[in-house]
């Protein structure tokens, strides 16, 4: 029998049709990573790059879930994961969505206010966990308690204001939020009274959640450092660039007189916790004091660890849920030394579990950094698979959107080498050995910016706009239209072979003399 005619589609479906081809050709062009010689790679890279279309392109005035639209987890609500792991996607590829998002959580900032009047803080403090504003964090230590997520909002601003300088909404809208999250930090850390001259935080959780309500964690402190800074500097150009605004800022918010130089002195005078004996930074003022948990000898079959311990076992050791200081080495990287930044990931790797989907793409771009490039591979693959293949047996509650956000960072960032520190764009790329090539797209001040790197050389073209100067590993480059910009590299970085150990770790001293040992504890 001849097979049944296709029904002929209406005109309103037909012009649906062609909406939706117009809007995913779009979306491609503006967001498609091509990866050479690495068809598999490739496939399942555009299969995160159509989840996060999913998750964010409808997502006008209602934020980013974290598991999208995909699945029941988390009940739709929503994190920190917007801002550090989807953020960086859209606002380098589709700005106008991070725009969208961003004026959510300007939304949210009533009820911010209201949480820090009932924490008994100034200012305003965004929840943990939260579906329409309000907290619905169920556990303080892990959740309420990371008080980091006020600076992550903030450096999502600052960064999309950066890549778009976007100035009205900076100067109308984002600059409360940042007023408003300096007020936070300046009212939550306090000046030692034994006179170290150090401002401090105490009582907070940084992102990793095997370790809890520590003092001055070296990530929040970093971001919050950011965060004083980044509120002083635009109110202080609104003051001089744009008095009106300024004005109504200061009506609008009963800004003091002192205010901006307070949040820069306590940012100047942040407390960051550095151990001259070991060479690292702790991820907090007492995380050294504990022992480290050997994960290289705990059972396969007693992982992830708070599926088989109490938390309050875990607490007790040097173990880490996800990245904690190697994140702030990356979103902070310029306030770090080449040298740290190595050490820091040699003393963290070998504790962190992996329990986290957040954790892969941090870890893979550091690696890439600082020249373990099979290892940043290998990250970044078991991060690209994690819903495909289903690693972490939970593909059923949804997709994990940020996981899917964080492997284009892992792309454009740690192999593909792009910072925007200071409002410079740069590029300084780790091309893995195995990959012929590597292509991505970067919007900066309207131009969007084809970006391929070879393994003799990072090529630069401007797709749309006018053009734009880029550094790349310290040589100013001029970006103009029509023509492709080649640089010659000499090489892709520090390579170094393997992965860091553990039993680089055990054996050493603290600052006070005390041995450091390894243990798995009884479960």
């Amino acid at each position: 029998m001849p097979p049944h005619p296709r029904p002929r589609a209406d005109a309103g479906t037909a012009a649906q049709l062609a909406e939706q081809r117009a809007w995913l050709d779009d979306f491609w062009a503006r967001s498609d990573v091509e990866i050479g010689g690495q068809p598999e790679i490739q496939q399942a890279v555009r299969w995160n790059l159509f989840q996060l279309a999913q998750a964010t392109a409808r997502a006008e005035g209602s934020g980013v879930p974290a598991k999208g639209l995909t699945g029941s987890g988390y009940s739709g609500h929503y994190f920190w994961d917007t801002e550090i792991y989807v953020l960086p996607f859209l606002t380098y590829t589709s700005p106008r969505y991070a725009r969208n998002a961003l004026r959510f959580r300007y939304q949210m900032l009533d009820a911010a206010r209201r949480r820090a009047r009932e924490l008994s803080q100034k200012g305003a403090l965004f929840p943990w966990r939260t579906i329409n504003g309000e907290e619905a964090s169920a556990y303080y230590a892990a959740g309420t308690a990371q008080y980091h997520i006020d600076a992550d909002i903030s450096y999502a601003l600052v960064q999309y204001v950066r890549a778009t300088d976007d100035r009205d909404f900076l100067r109308r809208e984002a600059v409360d939020i940042l007023v408003e999250t300096a007020r936070m930090w300046e009212d939550l850390g306090f000046w030692r009274a034994n006179g170290d001259d150090n401002f401090h935080i105490h009582g907070v959780t940084g992102p990793d959640e095997y370790t809890t309500v520590v003092n001055d964690n070296l990530f929040t402190n970093v971001m919050a450092r950011f965060n004083l800074r980044a509120a002083a500097y635009v109110v202080e150009r609104l003051r001089d660039e744009h008095p009106e605004d300024h004005a109504a800022l200061v009506e609008r918010l009963q800004l003091g007189v002192s205010e901006a130089t307070e949040w820069r002195r306590a940012a100047d005078h942040m407390s960051i916790p550095f151990a001259e004996g070991i060479g690292i930074h702790p991820q907090d003022s007492h995380f050294l004091e504990r022992e480290l948990w050997d994960l290289a000898h705990t059972p396969a079959d007693k992982r992830p660890l708070l599926l088989h311990y109490h938390p309050l076992v875990i607490y007790r050791y040097q173990v880490l849920k996800q990245a904690d200081v190697v994140l702030a080495l990356f979103l902070q990287g310029h306030h770090f030394t080449a040298e740290e930044k190595l050490a820091d990931f040699e003393y963290y790797d070998p504790l962190t579990t992996g329990d986290s989907t957040l954790s892969g793409v941090v870890q893979s771009i550091v690696a890439a950094e600082v020249g373990y490039h099979e290892l940043a591979l290998e990250y970044f693959v078991s991060s690209l698979y994690v819903d495909l293949a289903n690693l972490h047996a939970n593909a059923s509650d949804g997709v994990h959107v940020a996981s899917a956000g964080g492997t284009w960072s892992a792309l454009a960032s740690g192999f593909g080498g792009m910072r925007d520190y200071n409002g410079e764009l740069t590029f300084d790329p780790r091309l893995p050995q195995s990959w012929e090539s590597l292509t991505y797209r970067v919007t900066w001040h309207g131009t969007r910016l084809r970006v391929t790197v070879l393994p003799d050389a990072l090529e630069i073209e401007a797709e749309t706009g006018e053009g734009t100067h880029v550094g790349v590993r310290g040589e100013q480059v001029k970006v103009v239209p029509g023509e492709v910009t080649r640089v010659p590299l000499d090489g892709q970085g520090p390579v170094r072979p393997g992965r860091p150990s553990l039993r680089a770790l055990s054996g050493n001293r603290r600052d006070d003399g005390t041995l450091i040992t390894a243990t798995v504890p009884h479960s």
